[in-house]
């Protein structure tokens, strides 16, 4: 393996790590984020020099650690800051969830912050993902989500906010941003290739979640949800990289203990009578996983399934979901009906992607095309927009 390529997945695997314990140690933010990536820069300096070290994680902690601590001693406020750090520092039980990751989501999602800016904020700083990559997750346009994320580190700051996981009255508060951080990390993971392991590690950090809270019905529902789109990990993806639909994955493949572990949770939380969204979207995840040929899925459940989520969960995304599932169940013609009544998708890359694939199905071939070069125009990563050239390439054939 290359230096580069060394240094890529050691970002990969230890971003959120050395940051999270930068902010632990000095409670500066900003600063945690700028020494993690001058360790970064030092390390494709040194690496290359030196080799790669046997633990990167730990070689990339005590180089930022050290960086942060000199810019400190230099700063003329360097002795107030550290004091102060340690006066937000939580001492945990022994071995009591010791990772510094769990702590940072918490601390992120405190209720004085908007559920969006507690959402963001986690993502920028446990994920590493770039301020555009968080703006488009949302929606909205890079130099609004920029504020958003200033104003949140601004808010922890002068509202003296605690790094910590808080005591247990307090947990139900941080619960509704806590799961949505651990949904965004384990999508942008699955979705983007590059950040597979984010999907990992929002499945450790689950875990931990519902150690931590074994009786919060979301955290069980989010878990399994994870595990059950997890397991197909593996087959989305040809050999050549190329996306394979859930229609075509190899379906022996998929990972069947995390299948069952997934629907045996499911099945569990679901009994308790407190059903909420993240159960109601493993519950349609479970209609895919056990479907053991595509032909076999219960279509008119994953259907009634949405529209049970459309009431915890009114967003255009949740709808198109639902119109495709109709289109799947009830015919091409009436999943179409649906997606050309939906609105607030504007830039959206899969509203039309979806309406090309209802088209195609009617055998509307050119309006399919068209559809599919909008579609082109907006998405997002080098795989999406080769499965759409795929598709394209498809009906301008049979047109």
């Amino acid at each position: 393996m290359s230096v580069e390529a060394a240094v890529a997945r050691a970002f990969r695997d230890e971003w959120g790590q050395v940051v999270a314990t930068l902010i632990r140690i000095t409670g500066d933010w900003d600063l945690a984020e700028e020494c993690t990536q001058e360790a970064f820069a030092a390390a494709l300096q040194r690496w290359p020099r030196d080799g790669v070290p046997r633990r990167p994680g730990a070689w990339l902690t005590t180089t930022a650690r050290n960086r942060a601590t000199d810019r400190l001693r230099r700063d003329a406020v360097g002795a107030a800051k550290l004091r102060e750090a340690a006066q937000m520092a939580y001492v945990e039980p022994p071995d009591e969830f010791p990772d510094d990751r769990l702590k940072l989501m918490f601390t992120c999602c405190h209720p004085a912050l908007a559920l969006d800016a507690q959402v963001a904020l986690t993502l920028r700083t446990l994920a590493g993902l770039t301020t555009d990559e968080i703006a488009r997750a949302f929606l909205v346009g890079e130099a609004t989500m920029a504020k958003r994320l200033t104003r949140a580190k601004g808010k922890i700051r002068n509202a003296g906010i605690p790094y910590r996981v808080p005591p247990a009255h307090l947990l139900p508060e941080r619960t509704p941003g806590v799961l949505a951080v651990l949904y965004l990390l384990f999508n942008e993971g699955y979705t983007a290739v590059v950040r597979q392991n984010l999907s990992e590690e929002a499945v450790h950090l689950a875990r931990m979640l519902t150690r931590l809270m074994p009786d919060e019905p979301e955290a069980v529902g989010l878990l399994a949800l994870m595990l059950l789109h997890h397991a197909r990990q593996a087959t989305r993806l040809d050999d050549a990289g190329a996306m394979v639909t859930l229609e075509d994955q190899d379906r022996d493949r998929w990972d069947r203990a995390m299948i069952d572990e997934g629907t045996a949770l499911l099945d569990a939380v679901l009994r308790r009578g407190q059903a909420g969204p993240y159960q109601v979207q493993a519950a349609i995840a479970a209609c895919h996983a056990t479907a053991r040929r595509a032909a076999d899925t219960d279509w008119p459940q994953v259907v009634a399934l949405y529209s049970q989520l459309t009431r915890f969960v009114p967003s255009p995304v949740v709808r198109l979901n639902q119109a495709v599932a109709v289109g799947m169940a009830y015919g091409p013609a009436a999943g179409l009906r649906m997606v050309d009544r939906l609105t607030g998708l504007d830039g959206y890359y899969l509203l039309p992607a979806a309406r090309a694939d209802l088209l195609r199905r009617l055998d509307r071939f050119g309006e399919a095309a068209t559809a599919y070069r909008q579609a082109l125009d907006l998405a997002p990563s080098d795989t999406d927009r080769d499965y759409l050239r795929r598709r394209l390439a498809e009906v301008s054939i049979s047109g």
